[in-house]
């Protein structure tokens, strides 16, 4: 079965929060160009992608797991946006605005999660 994942507004929050997280760490210490500041953007990247790569899948159920993988990957954006502010990395407004896009994804694709797990059989 094909999705347009493009049509989805948690991609689109998702696709979003990658923007957000390049521009948030732009500026982090070269020391954590491949500490913190990959992971960060490794997990806000693959939000999206698990998304997309979940669409592609044949099966329902299929695509509720990829759909999960990548709810865990923006609970991950938040919790590392949290800990580069507490280590001085990020400002208090800049984590905080992250930390609440991260959850606005978490949100949205919980309740795609959700409308499509009685279908997850197939």
């Amino acid at each position: 079965m094909s999705r347009d994942p493009k049509k989805l507004h948690a991609f689109q929050l998702a696709d979003s929060l990658v923007i957000d997280i390049y521009n948030a760490t732009r500026h982090f210490p070269a020391a954590e160009r491949y500490g913190l500041q990959a992971q960060l953007r490794r997990a806000a990247v693959s939000t999206p992608a698990n998304i997309v790569e979940g669409s592609a899948r044949r099966t329902s159920r299929e695509y509720v797991q990829f759909l999960n993988i990548a709810v865990g990957s923006a609970c991950e954006v938040r919790y590392l946006a949290s800990l580069a502010h507490r280590l001085g990395y990020m400002q208090a407004d800049e984590a905080a605005a992250i930390g609440l896009r991260s959850t606005a994804v978490v949100k949205t694709l919980m309740a795609l999660v959700r409308a499509l797990e009685p279908g997850t059989r197939t």
